[in-house]
């Protein structure tokens, strides 16, 4: 497993990519980006604010401009702690005054801008109602890949992020499951991600039996018998960056359907994962997985999209589906997660984070992905 922590981030890595999102946005024909608090906002100038609050936080990006981040009175001494504090100005403002009227000096009054998906309505029209001139688009339609590539930095952390999901898997496979409640194995697997370093659980999905084929089941008071089927989906954050891996293991022996099905999902999932590789679309790799599962019968069982990017949040751009024409480029990092899921009877399937390399694709989780029998 990958260990120690990482070098944090420098002033100079926000500053870099400040001026890239700031250059992204005018190449795509944008004014420039407006960044609220939350996961943009972070990755941006390492600044992290509470994404519920209700007075304006908003970073302003635009080409052959100094980077801004509009912030609270009684927020700006936190704001200029922030690692990327150096590579940008602050303007503040008090209650009981205008945020807007701070904000809109520094706007196209006629401009077009991008806007991270998660700022508030609220401020959005209130910059609407000071430039009424002004428009907005979302960054995930303007500017979809501006988190997409990661660096070797990056990169180092999501592997380190991986690794220890699949530590977590190695220790959960030796636990009792049988007779016990789903929630205790979804307590365990958060307890195991933090003992490896998780900061942050984002989810645990223990779906035994029939639970198992509802993908998005989390976990539940059912009791675990001998000859479930058990999707085992869990991650969250380490170093600020993503893991999330997918494995289905069975109590006791499996029938042959049970085999043949988590067989399917198996090679469905490996015939994707070696077809990453720069140059084809993402919808190619969706296509790989889906013609495996189809071509066994089971297409209409497999009723999800074959991945989604990672990063500082476990799901981002770029996502694995048909229409989504993005060419796959090094650096990007994605889940590869088929499944076929019966209603009523059970579900499989096998997920691992894979990155693109320069002349194919890596793999970021490496426990086995056989079937593991379990007690």
């Amino acid at each position: 497993m990958t260990t120690g922590t990482p070098a944090p981030f420098t002033a100079a890595d926000y500053e870099a990519r400040m001026e890239r999102a700031a250059q992204s946005a005018a190449d795509a024909g944008l004014a420039g980006v407006l960044v609220a608090p939350g996961p943009d906002l972070v990755w941006l100038t390492g600044y992290s604010v509470p994404a519920d609050t209700e007075r304006l936080t908003l970073l302003v990006l635009a080409a052959g401009q100094e980077p801004t981040l509009v912030v609270p009175t009684l927020e700006a001494p936190d704001a200029a702690k922030a690692a990327g504090a150096d590579a940008m100005t602050l303007r503040d403002w008090t209650d009981g005054t205008n945020p807007y009227d701070v904000t809109a000096p520094l706007l196209d009054v006629t401009g077009r801008f991008g806007v991270s998906d998660n700022a508030w309505a609220m401020h959005l029209l209130g910059l609407q109602k000071t430039l009424p001139d002004t428009s907005y688009v979302s960054l995930t339609e303007a500017l979809p890949m501006l988190r997409g590539v990661k660096d070797a930095a990056e990169l180092e952390r999501l592997a380190a992020a991986g690794a220890a999901a699949d530590a977590t898997y190695e220790e959960i496979k030796k636990v009792a499951f049988a007779g016990r409640e789903e929630n205790d194995i979804a307590r365990e697997l958060a307890d195991l991600l933090r003992k490896f370093g998780h900061s942050q659980v984002d989810f645990t999905v223990v779906g035994s039996g029939p639970n198992g084929a509802n993908p998005h089941h989390e976990a539940s008071d059912r009791v675990i018998r001998h000859g479930d089927m058990v999707v085992l989906d869990f991650g969250g954050l380490k170093h600020g960056y993503g893991s999330d891996t997918t494995r289905t293991v069975h109590v006791g022996e499996p029938t042959d359907e049970e085999r043949r099905v988590h067989d399917i999902v198996r090679e469905a999932q490996t015939a994707a994962c070696d077809a990453v590789r720069p140059g084809i679309a993402c919808q190619d790799v969706d296509r790989v997985a889906r013609k495996v599962i189809t071509d066994a019968g089971y297409g209409e069982y497999f009723i999800h999209r074959t991945g989604h990017g990672i990063g500082v949040t476990t799901h981002e751009p770029p996502y694995m589906i048909e229409g989504e024409e993005q060419e796959l480029v090094p650096g990007m990092c994605f889940s590869v997660e088929p499944g076929i899921y019966l209603p009523g009877r059970f579900g499989v399937r096998v997920e691992d984070i894979v990155t693109v390399t320069e002349d194919g694709g890596r793999r970021l989780n490496a426990t086995a992905r056989d079937m593991a029998i379990v007690s």
